[in-house]
């Protein structure tokens, strides 16, 4: 296990994959957005999109991660939703100006928290919409292989919202070898989407970024969040929810395991099978 501190994180790209989980997009109501994206295969996620770029002169400079709480305003009807996923720290090696090789290093629990915003063009818009909008968990667990027969075929995520006392589950408990894409086609197919998106519809052009960020050696990539629970798909978040994501190794923990950890009101550090975010939502 690893911490990186909040200083570390200021310094790291931070991407997202969208529609990496069957049906996620629809359940989002976003499946509309990526009608004329065209994808190698039916089930391709549709691409990747900027959630920090630090130092950017455009709105994605504004660092979103937080590992306790995350901040909206409320005074307007806001449709906010959690999205449980997992994220991985990767090291980049390039070839010029194109992305050659990514090496995986380790993974923790995300929230890559969205604002539904029907007229936005870009997702990332969507994303990064302020101070403490997206959630990280604080422990990282490391990556023996990005393939078949290591720590990663065990992994599953979960996700629950606390409000007034109840506990309801927010996502279907899901193993990550569940991805459409992971392991080796994964990492292919994430070279080839940063080498080669353009700024068309939703997207961005992420060769762009990667040369204005001066080719950085170390990203992190959120792989897609999962479907939602019949509750989670309309449970929008409030005013003093609380809301957890893990990350778990099956062969330690079982869902139920979770979920009593969660009821309990047990700390994130004190999560012992695998990686825990616990965020509180607080008003702005």
């Amino acid at each position: 296990m690893m911490n990186i501190s909040i200083d570390k994180l200021k310094e790291l790209p931070v991407f997202g994959i969208a529609g990496n989980f069957t049906e996620h997009l629809s359940q989002a109501g976003e499946d509309a957005d990526f009608v004329n994206v065209i994808t190698e295969e039916k089930n391709a996620p549709k691409g990747i999109f900027p959630i920090y770029l630090p130092q950017s002169p455009t709105f994605l400079s504004t660092f979103p991660l937080s590992h306790s709480h995350i901040d909206a305003d409320f005074s307007e009807p806001v449709n906010l939703h959690m999205e449980p996923e997992m994220c991985v720290l990767f090291n980049v090696n390039y070839t010029g100006e194109l992305v050659e090789s990514l090496g995986s290093l380790a993974f923790t629990a995300f929230n890559d928290c969205s604002i539904r915003k029907p007229n936005a063009k870009k997702i990332s818009e969507k994303k990064n919409w302020g101070l403490s909008c997206t959630g990280i968990g604080q422990q990282w667990i490391e990556i023996d292989q990005f393939q078949a027969g290591g720590i990663l075929d065990h992994i599953h995520i979960a996700s629950y919202l606390r409000r007034n006392g109840e506990v309801i589950q927010y996502g279907i408990d899901s193993p990550v070898t569940g991805y459409q894409y992971f392991y080796g086609k994964l990492l292919n197919w994430i070279i080839k989407t940063f080498n080669s998106q353009n700024d068309f519809g939703p997207l961005e052009h992420l060769q762009h970024y990667l040369v204005q960020l001066k080719q950085p050696k170390q990203i992190i990539i959120s792989l897609g969040a999962t479907r939602y629970t019949e509750f989670g798909e309309t449970g929008f978040l409030k005013p003093d929810d609380e809301i957890g994501v893990f990350v778990y190794d099956a062969r330690k923990a079982y869902k139920a395991d979770i979920e009593d950890f969660f009821t309990n009101a047990k700390p994130a550090d004190n999560f012992s099978a695998g990686a825990a975010l616990i965020q509180a939502i607080g008003q702005v």
